[in-house]
């Protein structure tokens, strides 16, 4: 049974807006994982039941609950990113967002992305760039649109094979608000990824060491969802209503056992705690559906707002987010508008860390009702 919201009014652009200090933006991971903070609370009060640290006897380990479903999203980022020379000698980069081909051909051994363009209007169609790491080719084969940042290019290597050829030719593409560079790429993938496909990191994943994992597995049932994370994660939303906001698709994969975990869950009436917004975003797109119509995988644009039904999901861990981002939006949803609001003062107040690389925030919501 879908657990109703309280509808919203229409909301705006400004309505997920805030004022955040750039001081507060997190530069770098803490020295270890688990060494963040870890704000907790009920799902519509503002102010925070504790804050402590996420590694604590506190912290994220105390809030899970004997039959806790926790469900973590487990797509591994590529290293996506490629500086290239461009043939009159310039120099740019590429940032692969998604395969432009539905059916490459692996005969060829080649393969066609669509990929963000730096200086855009610098490429020519048709024109070979050489990649700084490696000294391979790469060919831009097309604009997407007049005017777009986004090109078609072709790489060098079968789609199967792209992520090895990534190791050695591309860099981990950090988010655009963290501006020190030579960050170590580990602390840039959770420790639980193992499917090759985003562009950015779930980064609600990136606070547990491979200790606190385990005990995370010896605490409660773990299910696993890949949904690999695109680019269209740092656009911020369209100006006006969010009625307008057009979201971008991302591929997701719900496996078998971890379908028959959720729905043995949800009909028990055992809480769903899903890890971030992206593992959440695969929980609603799906179980949202009738059992006869459900997809195990696809592509989802769910744009999840305030007003909007909740099908499955019972408690919710994520970072401090980006202002006018439907990921803001998101956490309205679950949380409550004005709460979220006040949540994200006391974090301000509180100086917490922000974004990828900081601190977190456990939402314990109402419990799921169970389905007949």
């Amino acid at each position: 049974m879908i657990r109703p919201v309280p509808p919203a009014t229409s909301l705006t652009t400004d309505d997920l807006d805030y004022v955040l200090p750039d001081e507060l933006i997190a530069q770098h991971p803490p020295e270890r994982r688990g060494d963040s903070r870890l704000m907790v609370l009920d799902a519509g009060e503002g102010e925070p039941r504790t804050i402590t640290t996420f590694a604590a006897d506190d912290g994220f380990l105390a809030q899970l609950r004997p039959d806790d479903l926790v469900v973590a999203n487990d797509s591994r980022v590529l290293n996506a990113r490629i500086r290239v020379q461009r043939d009159t000698g310039g120099q740019g980069e590429l940032l692969l967002l998604a395969p432009a081909d539905t059916q490459p051909d692996a005969q060829a051994g080649r393969c066609r992305w669509v990929a963000m363009a730096r200086p855009a209007r610098k490429y020519r169609p048709g024109a070979a760039v050489t990649t700084l790491l490696g000294d391979a080719e790469v060919v831009t084969v097309e604009r997407t649109e007049e005017h777009s940042q986004t090109w078609v290019v072709e790489l060098p290597v079968t789609l199967a094979d792209t992520p090895a050829w990534l190791l050695a030719h591309g860099e981990l593409p950090l988010p655009p608000y963290v501006t020190e560079r030579g960050q170590h790429p580990d602390r840039y993938q959770t420790v639980h990824a193992r499917l090759d496909g985003s562009v950015a990191a779930p980064t609600a994943g990136l606070h547990f060491s491979e200790d606190l994992w385990a005990a995370v597995r010896a605490r409660c049932e773990v299910a696993h969802v890949t949904l690999h994370v695109g680019a269209g994660t740092f656009v911020p939303v369209s100006d006006g209503p969010l009625t307008g906001h057009v979201m971008h698709h991302e591929q997701f994969e719900v496996p078998a056992a971890t379908d028959a975990a959720i729905r043995a869950a949800m009909s028990a009436g055992r809480r769903i705690v899903a890890i971030g917004t992206t593992s959440t975003r695969v929980l609603e797109t799906v179980y949202a559906e009738p059992e006869a119509t459900r997809r195990l995988h696809g592509s989802t644009d769910l744009f999840i707002v305030p007003g909007r039904p909740w099908a499955c999901v019972g408690a919710l861990l994520t970072n401090l987010h980006l202002p006018k981002s439907t990921l803001i939006a998101l956490v309205m949803a679950f949380h409550g508008i004005e709460p979220t609001r006040a949540t994200y003062a006391a974090a301000i107040r509180e100086r917490l860390r922000f974004y990828s690389f900081g601190d977190a925030m456990f939402v314990h919501g109402p419990p799921v009702e169970s389905v007949e």
